[in-house]
């Protein structure tokens, strides 16, 4: 498996070395998921992830997002980015409901 995703065998620690990694791959990406990690914005529900952003929730699903960088050019965003990190060093806030409960319209 890649380097950086070091897989569910292995919990990886939010430490210098796994930032500096994190960034030297995704530069500024990396920086804004980093951020999100580590200020809390990364919720998990029982059927998608949220990252909360500057002015929306996008939710995470697998390689999907639902925000415009990622629905227009079709890559990675940084909200992919930040619940990768967020599952792979178990930072993420857990909510034991839907989120789909959560929405109104």
């Amino acid at each position: 498996m890649n380097e950086l995703w070091p897989g569910a065998d292995r919990e990886c620690i939010l430490d210098a070395e796994y930032r500096d990694r994190i960034v030297r791959a995704h530069r500024e990406r990396g920086r804004k998921a980093l951020r999100a990690v580590e200020e809390g914005r990364v919720k998990r529900y029982l059927d998608f992830f949220v990252v909360v952003g500057r002015s929306d929730e996008y939710v995470v699903e697998a390689d999907f997002c639902t925000c415009s960088d990622f629905v227009f050019r079709g890559c990675e965003c940084w909200h992919i980015l930040a619940v990768r990190i967020a599952e792979e060093t178990g930072l993420f806030e857990p909510f034991d409901i839907w989120y789909q409960d959560t929405w109104k319209p």
